[in-house]
């Protein structure tokens, strides 16, 4: 009977102890699930807070970033402004200087032909003569309507004569060729006082030579184009 009474309370404690045992066991089963829980929880709850601090971050600098772009955009646009305004300068003044060089051609191409125009070419005299030949007064007839063109222009006519005689002989000689063809471009519409004389007699021979041929071609009237003066 007592050994019976044994096996009770031995089969009362196992029991006892398998009973306290899942307890502890289900209470530890129970902590793990919360702590995976908590742990797993825990960014969820914070999550939210930090997308409310990023947003607003991202708020903050959105304008300071447009900002920036925004003067970006302005300077860019006034360095192309500044080039373009620069273009511009640079091409009108070498379109300036191209008409300017253009104009100074062009009056220099003029003038030249203006003084071809008036150019007339020298009238010879016989030995020791100084009246006009006929084919001097059709050079004269055929030189002087430029001079009536172009009345800002001035005439000089040298008087030259050959070699033969004195130096004062030949001095009066020249002056009277150069006035003879003077008078006669006055009597052709030129004004008297746009021509002048002057006599070199036969200090300056066209040809050095002491022969006929020489001294024909050195006894003639010269003329010098005078321009009018530049501004």
């Amino acid at each position: 009977m007592k050994r019976n009474w044994v096996w009770v309370g031995l089969v009362a404690l196992v029991m006892c102890l398998s009973v306290t045992f899942l307890t502890g066991c289900a209470k530890k089963a129970a902590l793990k699930e919360e702590a995976v829980v908590t742990r797993e929880q825990k960014p969820v709850a914070q999550a939210p807070a930090k997308a409310a601090t990023d947003d607003q971050a991202a708020k903050e600098r959105a304008p300071r970033e447009q900002a920036l772009r925004d003067q970006t955009l302005r300077e860019q646009a006034l360095r192309d402004q500044a080039a373009k305004e620069q273009a511009a300068k640079d091409a009108a003044a070498k379109a300036a200087k191209e008409a300017a060089e253009k104009a100074k051609r062009d009056a220099a191409a003029k003038a030249a032909a203006i003084l071809k125009e008036l150019q007339i070419p020298d009238v010879d005299f016989d030995f020791d003569k100084y009246n006009l030949k006929p084919e001097a007064q059709a050079i004269l007839k055929a030189g002087a309507p430029a001079y009536l063109k172009y009345r800002e222009y001035k005439l000089v006519v040298e008087g030259h004569c050959d070699e033969r005689g004195t130096v004062e002989y030949n001095l009066a000689l020249g002056d009277k060729r150069a006035a003879e063809a003077a008078k006669y471009l006055v009597d052709l519409g030129i004004e008297k006082e746009r021509i002048k004389t002057i006599s070199y007699g036969k200090e300056m021979p066209l040809d050095n030579g002491h022969d006929e041929t020489a001294w024909a071609k050195n006894r003639r009237a010269h003329f010098v184009i005078f321009p009018p003066p530049k501004n």
